[in-house]
């Protein structure tokens, strides 16, 4: 690779102009009849070819610094420790509303620790928190938490939107997370397509590791034979496991089938439906199901936990300027000069 470059490598034939200053001729001595009588002063000579370097060097960092100098941008390869995932993340309208009440109370005793969390995620104001913010925070916990995992971010309702590209960039990633929270959603989810998009998202990668698909929605999605039989191609092919944060709302009816519920039942049931097709994959796949905050921070902790095996990456060093060294460097020159001249002596005493 290069290791410099330059916006306007013309500049750099002016360089030679930045030698004129030693061959300029010397300021005309003070008047001193004794002058010819001194013995010669190496000292001054020494401080004079000094301060004609210092103007040569001012001239030689500014032309420099006018090329437009720069290291380029250039790839190192890093081994670490994550994954790429993709993040699928609802944006419906049921994502606004709160989680499902009524849960069962933990088996601990009255004042513990564990019964005050449950007490408290089961208050009002916590049931009223949207999922979806609630999603969002817990998800932005989880990337900070991971530097060497690769995010990518795809929202969906009616149709998927990709919002960010595979990056490492914590600042970029927490950006693409917290825009979710602008505006209503719409009121249709389109899984399926969601699905897809995702998955299309790691071809002509290198499998350099572990690979994610997170999703995170509170419905299910009743798609038609061909779109399983191509979802089911694609999951195969890029080896792509499967995480589903399913976000119980009130009256929801879960991933499994009551006691007493007909096996034809769970033909309406969408949730149910996606389940099975997940189930029915040649890929690894878990679901998790999150009737509060509290037990979906689990599920995030038990995929944080899980998904930490040895993964390759390639790291993007950007562009780096060098100008501003040059500037400096010219300054200091010119400082210097400017030292000299107010310390200079303009007549004798």
């Amino acid at each position: 690779m290069s290791w410099i470059g330059f916006d306007d490598p013309w500049v750099l034939w002016l360089l030679p102009l930045a030698a004129l200053p030693l061959f300029a001729p010397a300021g005309t001595p003070l008047s001193n009849g004794w002058l010819a009588f001194a013995p010669r002063d190496r000292a001054s000579e020494a401080v004079g070819w000094a301060l004609r370097g210092a103007t040569s060097l001012a001239l030689a960092a500014l032309l420099f610094a006018l090329s437009g100098p720069h290291r380029p941008e250039y790839h190192v390869e890093k081994v670490g420790q994550g994954a790429e995932i993709v993040l699928l993340l609802d944006r419906s309208r049921s994502m606004d509303q709160g989680f499902a009440a009524g849960t069962a109370p933990p088996k601990a005793a009255a004042n513990s620790p564990e019964m005050l969390e449950y007490y408290f995620s089961q208050s009002p104001a916590r049931l009223r928190e949207p999922k979806g913010k609630v999603a969002r925070r817990l998800l932005a916990e989880f990337t900070a938490q991971r530097p060497d995992d690769r995010f990518a971010l795809v929202a969906f309702s009616t149709l998927p939107m990709r919002v960010l590209d595979f990056t490492a960039r914590r600042e970029v990633i927490q950006a693409a997370i917290d825009a979710g929270n602008i505006g209503r959603g719409l009121s249709e989810t389109n899984i399926g397509r969601a699905l897809e998009v995702g998955l299309e998202m790691f071809e002509g990668r290198p499998y350099n590791g572990s690979r994610i698909i997170m999703l995170v929605s509170d419905g299910g999605d009743r798609m038609d034979p061909d779109t399983r039989e191509k979802l089911s191609r694609m999951a195969r092919r890029q080896r792509v496991s499967i995480y589903w944060l399913y976000l119980r709302s009130a009256n929801s009816p879960g991933l499994t089938l009551a006691d007493g519920d007909s096996a034809a039942a769970a033909e309406s049931i969408p949730e149910i439906l996606l389940h099975d097709f997940f189930n029915s994959l040649e890929t690894p796949y878990r679901a998790y199901e999150a009737s509060d905050s509290r037990a979906l921070q689990r599920a995030i902790d038990d995929v944080n936990r899980q998904e930490k095996l040895p993964i390759t990456y390639d790291e993007l060093v950007p562009r780096r300027e060098l100008a501003p060294w040059a500037h400096a460097l010219a300054l200091a020159a010119v400082l210097l000069l400017l030292a000299a001249r107010l310390t200079e002596i303009r007549r004798w005493a």
